[in-house]
């Protein structure tokens, strides 16, 4: 029988269309693992986690959805493959085809739509055309704030437990469960402070945009603001600096002559967070590869997104025990991690006292962190030290929230624990997490002038909140839309005032830096850097090229180093590849602990 050419399709057709299809599948099945994985999440958090690295992201992350979108997208495509070719011996080519790339329509558009309605992307597309003024209305710089210490310091301990809030409690407490998950913590939070006034529940604070994820978390409780960022998600992408112009609980502790230190189990890179933290304050970042590096644990050694908590604890005792030997006032800064979603890392001292894991390694950080806050009350330096605990935000876990009922107003833990002063008033508190900024230095007992740091208020005092002038609605709506003021913040830090900063740096040791374009030839860029360093500890210096100011996406070579004693580098790179007359170079460094610097930046003219 004679077949019909017009009934096969042409080979660009064929190929496209399985393209296509795998695309859309993929992306329908990423959908819906990520609806399926998260329980809340905003378009501010996706933006900012998909301009990250990978480096440090949890193990079990990546498998997941590996398994979940990549592996049933392979199956579905190689399937319809050898269906394609029964179909074709059959002149039922085109048929199949069709058929193949409508289904991936439909998955990509069902499965699309589900996750786009959860990200509340027609609202987020208002708001980020929107200007709201409300940050430069209600911003108090603490650069130009008026803090007064007392002469004689108190040690801070500062613990971020992470996707705790006050929701695991019971409902008699304050919380949403039948039988309280977190015991111990709700115990320990209501024989201390959380602000809950003569009232007999917990309390604890709004986790509001730019706050509900770990980064965004650590930036809003020490700095008073969101990390809602326009060029920064690019400068995060690279690992370059962490709004140096601003100024944070870490840079005033470090004027008061603190030794900082921040200790995770996880890989500090991870999100900016050794960027932060070396920016603001110059902590000692003790992570999961600093504890390889000191051999506190095997090289090989890797559960969930390092090491779990049960080393956290006893390795910070080991480092606040040395630190406590010092006359030196200390902030020990630490971040859980094992209550990571969706499920959490169930360690060796985790019971089976739930039907869900979530709940049990809950209930296992809630029994850990109280037995660490008794070990460090049992100390001889505790008298002259205070402790914070708080949520960083509450959980993501699909499993967790789909147990809490839709009205209960979520909050993160929060508990202040021998603070220097008393609350001035015995009303509930409604307050955000940002407002733990100024609240912890008046527990360390310092005094703040109006009582207000960035958009934080010293809970301690009788000052309204912006969540109680607002209301909570009200602030979540202006904090969603676009704010000038915030992004001319982020812009500088971007650009010049992130050269200046390191130029202000290098400066103290008597440095002098100078970038120079030593030839222009094509498309090739000579530039030289001379004498830039703020420390020595260098590991690799970089020149970038790129289209944007912003340096993102760019193109890199390694300098050479032309003269070690005055550190002169040098090269030369093409930037054919990024078809442009007009561009900009940067130079930047990488330290020994891989943490990328920028250091200055020059328009360049191709001739």
């Amino acid at each position: 029988m004679k077949r019909n050419k017009n009934s096969q399709p042409g080979k660009v057709r064929i190929v496209l269309a399985f393209v296509f299809s795998f695309l859309f599948l993929l992306l329908g099945l990423a959908a819906r693992w990520g609806s399926a994985t998260w329980g809340n999440l905003s378009m501010d958090e996706l933006i900012f986690t998909l301009t990250q690295p990978l480096t440090g992201t949890g193990q079990g992350m990546i498998p997941n959805f590996i398994k979940a979108a990549v592996i049933p997208t392979i199956v579905i495509i190689v399937l319809s493959i050898l269906l394609y070719r029964f179909c074709a011996k059959r002149q039922h080519a085109k048929a199949m085809l069709n058929i193949m790339f409508i289904v991936s329509c439909l998955v990509v558009c069902v499965f699309g739509y589900g996750f786009l309605s959860k990200l509340d992307i027609i609202n987020y597309l208002i708001d980020q055309n929107t200007e709201s003024t409300f940050i430069k209305d209600n911003y108090v710089n603490p650069k130009t704030a008026q803090i007064t210490f007392p002469s004689k310091k108190r040690n801070l301990i500062y613990i971020y437990l992470e996707s705790m809030e006050m929701t695991s409690s019971d409902k008699k407490n304050g919380g949403a469960f039948k039988q309280d998950v977190i015991p111990e913590l709700t115990k320990l939070s209501k024989e201390n402070e959380n602000f809950s006034g003569n009232t007999s529940t917990l309390n604890g604070g709004y986790s509001l945009p730019g706050s509900t994820w770990t980064m965004g978390a650590l930036f809003a409780q020490s700095s008073g603001l969101p990390l809602k960022t326009d060029l920064g998600q690019n400068a995060m992408q690279t690992q370059k600096t962490f709004f140096p112009s601003l100024t944070t609980l870490g840079d005033i502790l470090a004027k008061q002559n603190y030794h900082q230190t921040f200790m995770i189990g996880s890989n500090g890179a991870f999100s900016g967070r050794s960027t932060y933290y070396k920016d603001h304050g110059n902590f000692d970042i003790e992570d999961y590869n600093a504890a390889i590096r000191e051999k506190e644990i095997p090289s090989n050694y890797k559960v969930f997104w390092g090491y779990e908590d049960e080393k956290l604890f006893a390795l910070s005792k080991q480092k606040l025990t040395k630190l406590a030997q010092s006359s030196q006032p200390f902030n020990f800064t630490m971040l859980t991690v094992d209550t990571h979603f969706p499920s959490g890392y169930k360690c060796r001292l985790c019971k089976n006292e739930f039907d869900s894991q979530y709940l049990n390694v809950m209930a296992c950080s809630s029994r850990q962190v109280t037995a660490f806050v008794k070990w460090i009350q049992a100390q001889p330096w505790y008298q002259n030290t205070t402790i914070v605990i708080n949520g960083d935000h509450p959980t993501m876990s699909k499993s967790y929230t789909s147990m809490v009922p839709s009205s209960y107003q979520r909050k993160t833990y929060t508990t202040y624990i021998n603070a220097a002063v008393k609350p001035a008033t015995h009303k509930r508190r409604t307050y955000a997490t940002m407002d733990n900024f100024p609240t912890t230095l008046a527990a360390l007992g310092a005094t703040i002038k109006g009582n207000r740091l960035g958009l934080g208020t010293n809970l301690f005092s009788n000052t309204e909140t912006l969540s109680e002038k607002y209301g909570y609605e009200k602030e979540t709506q202006e904090l969603r839309r676009t704010s000038s003021y915030l992004d001319s913040l982020e812009k500088v830090t971007d650009t010049t005032a992130a050269k200046e900063f390191y130029y202000n740096e290098a400066k103290k040791f008597g440095h002098k830096t100078l970038l120079e374009v030593k030839k222009v030839d094509g498309t090739k860029v000579t530039a030289r850097i001379t004498d830039f360093r703020h420390d020595k500890k260098i590991a690799r210096v970089n020149l970038r090229a790129s289209k944007n100011k912003s340096i993102t996406p760019y193109i890199s070579t390694t300098m050479k180093c032309l003269d070690a004693k005055n550190a002169i580098y040098e090269a030369t790179i093409d930037v054919a590849s990024l078809n442009t007359k007009k561009l900009y170079i940067e130079v930047s460094y990488d330290d020994k602990e891989n943490i990328n610097y920028p250091l200055a930046r020059k328009q360049v003219t191709l001739k």
